[in-house]
């Protein structure tokens, strides 16, 4: 059954447009996400591309998936990765992290495409202020059915378990399924959600709303099922019970941890990225609710 369905916030950049159903008014968190973006398909004019300059995060990390195209990110720790589809990269802020988001040159010459996901996960409580870390697994999961494949990108699913670090319990997957396909959403996890992303799907023969986040009800294993094809992400966990606070890219269990990180921004006190020292994004008096180019 489903329990709730949250409508995203549709912000219209030019050439892609980005979808959040996280955090809302009817809802903050889903297990550990508390933030969850869907963002294209779109391609940018040649020359063009993602832009994101430097900009901090403290007490969460951040996940990112693609379906297509190509990111440059690096990080305050000296990581430099490029992110492809079929690579998840986890970058946990912990105590604080600075890091860049651009589309690789190679990418702004034929005109970036762009389309995946961007979530971040609160930290548990106690692991807030852990050490920031960086890490990129491409050696994933895949589970195949006739006319169904899933990649188990966090977590324990299916019989199979990811790689990627998990700071709370947390599943999350990508699921693909061709006409007629299907595949069963286990009961494990304290709280569940899908968003439907491309093409047509139900669960349990309630249709899904193209880009919602819909909120599967505790303790029932139930079925996911395309008829026509469809791409659905997967996504929750361990329910957190203290509450989190989220200004621009801070989230803490503290207000004050997050106007102490207000108050570092401002005066320059978080690490540089190296190789991407000469820009940043300044501390914004309203936060911004879209970080994308």
């Amino acid at each position: 059954m489903i329990t709730e369905t949250i409508t995203p916030t549709t912000h219209d950049l030019g050439q892609f447009e980005v979808r959040r159903v996280l955090p809302s008014r009817q809802r903050t968190m889903v297990g550990p996400f508390i933030f969850v973006d869907e963002f294209g398909p779109g391609q940018l004019d040649v020359g063009t591309g993602m832009d994101v300059r430097p900009h901090p995060h403290i007490n969460l990390a951040t996940v990112t998936w693609l379906f297509q195209g190509a990111i440059d990110h690096r990080d305050s720790i000296g990581t430099f990765s490029t992110i492809r589809p079929g690579t998840v990269n986890l970058m946990t802020a912990g105590r604080g992290i600075v890091h860049s988001e651009r589309s690789p040159q190679e990418e702004k010459a034929k005109g970036p495409m762009l389309y995946g996901m961007q979530t971040w996960l609160a930290l548990p409580d106690g692991r807030e202020e852990i050490d920031p870390a960086f890490e990129a697994v491409s050696d994933l999961p895949m589970i195949e059915d006739t006319a169904a494949t899933a990649w188990v990108i966090m977590g324990n699913l299916w019989g199979e378990s990811a790689a990627t670090t998990t700071h709370a319990d947390t599943i999350y997957a990508e699921i693909l399924l061709g006409p007629g396909g299907s595949i069963p959403i286990e009961a494990d996890a304290d709280e569940r959600a899908v968003i439907l992303v491309g093409g047509e799907a139900s669960v349990d023969g309630v249709a899904l709303g193209s880009f919602e986040l819909a909120v599967l009800a505790p303790g029932t294993e139930m079925t996911l099922s395309g008829r026509d094809g469809a791409r659905v992400m997967l996504l929750g966990g361990e329910a957190f019970t203290t509450k989190r606070h989220v200004f621009w890219n801070f989230v803490s269990s503290d207000r004050e941890r997050i106007q102490q990180a207000k108050e570092d921004w401002r005066e320059g006190r978080f690490p540089k990225v190296p190789g991407d020292e000469n820009e940043f994004i300044p501390l914004p008096e309203v936060p911004k609710t879209v970080s994308y180019p």
